[in-house]
């Protein structure tokens, strides 16, 4: 079966939880300062009628108390928001707490899935324009000064957040390859380990972030079973085919789609590099297990960081690794951490130098996104040999595994505005990693595949 039958050094930010208080409140948990006790009264305002009211209620109730301030039916309210949009740290802190406001919302429709239109319908608020004020406008200044704030709101990473998140709750159309110009942020519904980097913002509260990971995990679980539905039927499609006509096959065959956005070719060319045997006799899993019982016998860091250099470059194209990145990256594993050259192996030493080594190789850190090594690597052994260069680092030492899904959280970050026909090779290594984490670190099993690589 040669092929398908055609038919950053970064600073980790502490999340802060919120919790559930007796009798069923809950409690926002933030750094006290002189408007806490108003943006509690507001959220639990919000919790308590976000259970009584229908969500065409609850975003008309939004559009009168954060974008016009104007005709909510309880006017207390307005005034406990007009204190908090007057304190003096409100130009720091009212974007965290209107992005609180509309979780409260969020969290409570996403448990109903037929709900889920309602969550991009109050997204959208902030991109609808307010009424124009008129010049004697009652409260005119408290007027300004929301709008003003609320413009700061949709120009942050929590709004730019939550626009993501519309993505993947709702369901995204099937990929059309003659529109090709969608916007890569349409996409990242398709790449749950993407999730975690992308859409848990900073001051995320503990039900925002089980939200995410538990959207996380279905997306995940399906996309396994997909895949390994298509990769059946595939192979059922190419064995029946050689006993009767592609028509009775087709008729005998029940259709599956393809759920990635590869080619079948591409797919097949996928599947072989991570289930065969990538080097040699050996597969990615099983060269790393060789190397891990190797450098189990290394007494000295050193000595470690040649012999992970020497695990790495058989990867490499020959040619291409002589001109000059065997050298850079030979210069990099020796300038990692040289302090501690004669010290013992040890898990820290082994997770330090992993994660640096994949800032080295895709993307430094999010404020200065270069990435000419990665780009130099897909150029010039394209992205399949790349990703699996990538995979032989996670492989040996796991703990980075969720390090390089913040770099390619960061690639996706810097791309996701340009239109998916000027990065197809984006595109396709997005869709290729996914294949490859699903396949060594998700449940899936197409053990059954390796007799046809």
């Amino acid at each position: 079966m040669n092929n398908w039958i055609s038919s950053e050094s970064e600073t980790t930010v502490e999340q802060t939880p919120s919790a559930k208080l007796p009798g069923g409140r809950l409690e926002y948990l933030h750094n006290y300062h002189d408007c806490y006790q108003e943006e509690q009264l507001i959220y639990q305002h919000l919790l308590h009628l976000v259970q009584m009211e229908s969500p065409s209620q609850m975003i008309e109730r939004f559009r009168c108390l954060f974008i016009e301030r104007a005709n909510y039916p309880e006017p207390e309210i307005i005034s406990i928001l007009d204190k908090i949009t007057g304190s003096k740290t409100a130009i720091e802190d009212f974007k965290f707490f209107l992005n609180r406001c509309c979780h409260i919302l969020i969290n409570r429709w996403y448990m109903q899935p037929q709900l889920h239109h309602a969550i991009a319908e109050l997204i959208e608020l902030f991109d609808s324009p307010p009424n124009r004020l008129g010049v004697g406008s009652f409260r005119l200044r408290e007027i300004r000064r929301l709008r003003e704030l609320v413009q700061i709101f949709s120009e942050s990473d929590q709004y730019v957040i939550l626009r993501r998140f519309t993505q993947i709750v709702n369901q995204t159309p099937k990929w059309d390859s003659n529109k090709n110009s969608q916007p890569l942020m349409s996409l990242i519904r398709r790449y749950p380990y993407l999730y975690e980097h992308c859409l848990i913002s900073e001051n995320a509260t503990l039900e925002q972030k089980e939200t995410i990971i538990h959207f996380q995990q279905q997306v995940q679980k399906k996309f396994e079973i997909d895949l390994s539905q298509y990769v059946t039927y595939k192979i059922r499609q190419v064995n029946i085919i050689t006993k009767v006509s592609p028509f009775e096959a087709n008729r005998i065959l029940r259709p599956i789609n393809n759920p990635t956005l590869l080619s079948d070719s591409d797919l097949y060319s996928t599947l072989k590099q991570f289930i065969g045997n990538a080097e040699g006799d050996c597969t990615y899993q099983e060269k790393a297990q060789k190397f891990l019982t190797h450098s189990s016998q290394t007494a000295k860091f050193h000595s470690f960081k040649d012999d992970l250099y020497e695990y790495l470059i058989s990867s490499v194209d020959g040619q291409y690794g002589k001109r000059q990145f065997n050298q850079r990256l030979y210069s990099h594993l020796q300038n990692t951490l040289p302090q501690a050259d004669d010290q013992n192996l040890t898990d820290f030493l082994i997770v330090r130098t992993c994660s640096h080594l994949l800032n080295f190789l895709v993307v430094n850190s999010q404020a200065y996104p270069q990435h000419s090594i990665f780009l130099d690597l897909i150029s010039n052994q394209g992205t399949l040999s790349t990703i699996g260069l990538l995979l032989k680092v996670v492989l040996i030492c796991r703990k980075v595994k969720p390090f390089l899904e913040k770099r390619f959280a960061i690639l996706f970050n810097h791309y996701e505005s340009a239109t998916t026909d000027g990065i197809g090779w984006f595109v396709g290594t997005l869709e290729q990693l996914n294949i490859a984490m699903s396949i060594h670190f998700g449940n899936i099993d197409l053990s059954f595949f390796k007799q046809f690589c």
